[in-house]
């Protein structure tokens, strides 16, 4: 039968059908679709023959096809029978506005009898819809992503019955695959919008350099002051607009050629995690984490621990492991930072606007929005889930802002790290037992739950629970064949990085899990206590050891720390053999590394070479770059971080109001040619930011040399509780109103990512000196090594590996002692002794050609023993190789001494 326009285009009135007739065979058939379309390659016809036999079948005097624009904050009238015609491709209306907008907002059908009577009416009068009562809308979904909203009216007033809203839910899924290629296709849509927005909407293009640059030469300076946002940018641009700039600046075929790459780099299936996790394919790796950072647009991070789950998520992807992330998202995000005229750290709060982000609702196996719900003693809490796309990885965001929460419970999420216990075992809650059932209603059936940090062992937890249920064993029998699947990784030795809960805390929380689990009080709480018949309050780190089989620090030192802190929990084994290894923490390259020595590299490593950045052997070639083409992209890179710096002083300065004055010698600020040292991370007091100042003398007389001068750049943030820190912090930031460092110290505000790879691409050297042996293991060193680099650090963390005496600095011999200030004052000490003696003599040796060449050639030695050691690259492929194979049951062979 032979279904075109022009033969379903008859008066509705005849083709009625009384809703009580409706059944299943009113719906539209794989075939029937297929006939719809007139001409491949002419959606804009099909979709308007779908309406009109949609209208036929269901009775309706409208029928009406609404696509979501690029920015997916926006529809547009695709096709229509009963609404005007020429309103096509010109009506309209945001996501917010009116029931079509409702119905894409809430992602559900939504029928309303009078729609007058409904407080989100809008009329549109150039529609031609005055005369229309009742409204019928369903979200058209396509492969788990909204296209749509499928909208059936009819002049009396209706009241839709389940059946009927059913039945055109189960039609708008048989079209929803055209309606997708009619915004891919069709005249509504420009190629080169919807190619923007496809990139903008997967933060691939976050660590792909050529996709970042569109955004930017599209508008420098509003990409700057978005913080780097293309969803943020392109929401500023219409059209028209965008199509007159694209043009301006011939950047068409830039377009379709990131466009191509990310297609390409999405769909190969040539990669080394097809090549080494098949296993994992049909049973992804679950990565919980509490925070993700992948970049500065996306703020639902604080600092190491979320950009370390963002570089093993990146990593993840471009090695092609199957892993899918799971988070909560803050609304708040972090806080920002702002300091006094005093140096004294201010916070402040800000909503983060979601049509503003690279996330979707998450649709599950159902086609309908994912909500989860956890039960407490107080009452259920429910989320919504945002689907993220990160290069070929998912990460699922849980969001506690939505109806039928408590008010408190609805504010849960909203900022990261931020409240007290109580908030804090709500948002770990959230995390691991709402986190593993979203999964579950996505259709995604987990092989390895990795655990980074203890905020999320309570997906542990459920994950016994669902066995329990799925196989109908006990708690004793479901432990040990869940634990085998579970990968934990444990991070910070310091106290404070251990959440704790009362055992009040736990039962008004955990209760509901609990008695589903089959456990009295006393036993669950055993399950996060060292001595299991104490009182001690519940450990996360506890429960997180005690439910896995697979358990790691993040260097070898911690590895060493971590087996002598958890001993207890292993009675009868020498501190040696308690089951915690470790695996050193990387960082990924391809976000890291500046665009300068990207292309240094390009040249001098061979091609493809980033995609082998975790060989020794690549690293080679950079003995063969000339010192001059090294120095020369160092000096450029370190002129660009002045650059930086001295905007955002002035900036901060002029919200401060400071006088004129102070804003002109923030201008001129630092020298290019004097060593600069950098210092950006986290201010909690262990990590001993004001070491330095211990002489504070012998500082000055180094910074005012007017032959080998030295200068500081330091950013951070104190946890909005730590009062001491803030101390450190302003005691550090004071410096700049000091006369003898006002030219010579700048304390950047609001430490970010993006503030971090400044620093991290332009500085000489990188002071860490954290009280060993308190520091797991940093990375930002690592970024710096990247980038050229040097490294002067106390032997903690990653550098107590790294450092083979030629290829960066120590300070001290790895030696500690028993008293905290007897520590201190030696490193103190030293600190100075190898600035004087060794790094700054170093650094101003120069050749007849103005070069450092002993500076330079520690920096090829840095960058060839170090960058395919510690990049992220290794480090996922380490946790797949001795963590989640051998979790998910895929090694060939395991041979096991008999003791």
């Amino acid at each position: 039968m032979e279904t075109r326009l022009d033969q379903l285009n008859q008066p509705v009135q005849d083709q009625a059908h009384p809703a009580c007739s409706l059944d299943a065979s009113y719906v539209l058939t794989w075939d029937e679709i297929a006939n719809l379309a007139a001409e491949p390659g002419k959606p804009a016809e099909t979709l308007m023959n779908v309406v009109a036999l949609i209208a036929r079948r269901f009775g309706t005097d409208v029928c009406s096809a609404y696509l979501l624009e690029p920015d997916r904050a926006n529809l547009v009238l695709a096709a229509t029978i009963g609404l005007r015609p020429e309103c096509v491709g010109k009506l309209r209306m945001a996501v917010n506005e009116g029931l079509v907008g409702l119905v894409a907002e809430q992602v559900r059908p939504v029928a309303v009898e009078h729609v007058r009577n409904h407080p989100r009416f809008k009329y549109f009068k150039e529609a031609g819809e005055d005369d229309y009562q009742s409204f019928l809308g369903v979200p058209l979904i396509d492969r788990g992503v909204l296209q749509g909203v499928l909208v059936v009216q009819t002049l009396e007033s209706r009241v839709f019955p389940e059946t009927e809203i059913r039945l055109l839910t189960e039609a708008a899924t048989r079209v929803a695959p055209v309606v997708s290629e009619a915004r891919m296709l069709d005249r509504f849509i420009a190629p080169a919008q919807e190619r923007l927005w496809a990139l903008a909407r997967n933060l691939w293009w976050s660590w792909d350099y050529d996709s970042a640059s569109l955004f930017r030469d599209l508008d420098p300076l509003r990409w700057s002051q978005l913080n780097h946002s293309p969803v943020s940018l392109l929401n500023e641009y219409p059209l028209p607009k965008l199509e007159a700039r694209a043009a301006e600046l011939v950047l068409h075929s830039r377009i379709n050629y990131a466009y191509r790459r990310l297609r390409e780099y999405e769909e190969t299936e040539r990669t080394w995690g097809a090549r080494h996790a098949g296993v994992l394919r049909p049973r992804p790796v679950a990565y919980f984490s509490a925070e993700f950072g992948v970049h500065e647009s996306f703020p639902v991070y604080s600092g190491g621990l979320g950009v370390l789950a963002g570089d093993h998520i990146k990593s993840a992807s471009d090695l092609g492991i199957p892993l899918v992330g799971v988070g909560l998202f803050y609304g708040q995000g972090y806080f920002r930072q702002r300091l006094d005229r005093d140096g004294w750290q201010r916070e402040e709060y800000l909503e983060t606007d979601i049509n503003q982000l690279p996330m979707e609702t998450a649709i599950g196996k159902n086609g309908r929005p994912v909500e989860v719900q956890v039960d407490t003693r107080h009452g259920p809490i429910f989320a919504k889930v945002w689907r993220v796309k990160v290069g070929r990885c998912d990460l699922f965001l849980l969001d506690s802002d939505v109806e039928g929460n408590t008010p408190e419970d609805r504010e849960m999420t909203s900022r990261l790290y931020g409240g007290d216990g109580r908030v804090r075992v709500h948002q770990e809650l959230l995390l691991g037992v709402g986190g593993l059932r979203a999964l579950k209603a996505l259709g995604i059936t987990p092989g390895v739950l990795h655990l980074n940090e203890g905020h999320s062992g309570f997906a542990v937890l459920e994950a016994i629970r669902q066995r329990m249920d799925e196989e109908g064993i006990s708690f004793e029998m479901a432990v040990p064949r869940v634990a085998r699947e579970v990968v934990f990784t444990t991070h910070t030795p310091v106290p404070a990085g251990h959440d704790r809960f009362d055992a009040d805390l736990i039962e008004e929380h955990l209760g509901p899990l609990r008695e589903a689990l089959g456990l009295s009080r006393e036993r669950f709480m055993a399950l996060g206590r060292e001595n299991p018949d104490s009182d001690e309050r519940f450990c996360m780190t506890v429960l997180g050891l005690k439910l896995s089989r697979r358990a790691n620090a993040v260097s070898s030192l911690h590895g060493e720390v971590s087996r002598a802190m958890w001993t207890g929990l292993f009675p009868g084994k020498l501190e040696d053999a308690v089951p915690i290894g470790h695996i050193t923490n990387g960082v990924h390259v391809p976000t890291w590394l500046a665009p300068q020595m990207f292309r240094l590299y390009d040249r001098h490593l061979g091609t493809g070479w980033q995609l082998r950045s975790s060989e020794a052997k690549i690293w080679e070639g950079i003995d063969n770059v000339d010192d001059g083409e090294l120095w020369e992209t160092h000096f450029n890179l370190k002129s660009r971080m002045i650059e930086f710096v001295r905007r955002r002083a002035v900036k901060q300065a002029a919200r401060r109001d400071e006088p004129r004055a102070v804003l002109q010698q923030l201008e001129r600020v630092l020298s290019p040619d004097a060593l600069t040292i950098g210092f950006a991370r986290r201010f909690a007091t262990y990590k001993r930011a004001n070491l330095f100042l211990s002489d504070i003398e012998k500082i000055a007389t180094m910074v005012n040399d007017a032959k080998r001068p030295v200068q500081f750049v330091f950013a951070g943030k104190a946890h909005p509780l730590d009062e001491p820190g803030k101390r450190v912090l302003q005691q550090i930031a004071q410096l700049m109103r000091d006369p003898q460092f006002a030219d010579k110290f700048v304390f950047v505000e609001d430490y970010d990512i993006n503030v971090g790879r400044h620093f991290v691409q332009g500085v000489d050297v990188w002071l860490n000196n954290p009280r060993r042996p308190l520091e797991a293991s940093g990375t930002s060193g690592q970024k710096v090594v990247l980038n050229g680099g040097l490294n002067l650090s106390v032997l903690d963390g990653w550098w107590a590996e790294a450092y083979d005496g030629l290829n960066g600095f120590a300070i001290g011999n790895g030696r500690t002692h028993s008293e905290m200030d007897v520590h201190d004052t030696r490193d103190g000490e030293d600190l100075m002794r190898v600035l004087r003696e060794e790094v700054i003599p170093l650094y101003y040796q120069r050749d007849r050609d103005g070069l450092p060449r002993g500076w330079i050639q520690r920096m090829k030695r840095t960058i060839r023993t170090l960058g395919w050691r510690f990049n992220a690259d290794r480090m996922v492929m380490d946790y797949t190789l001795q963590c989640y194979v051998p979790a998910a049951g895929g090694t060939s062979s395991d041979s096991r001494l008999r003791l």
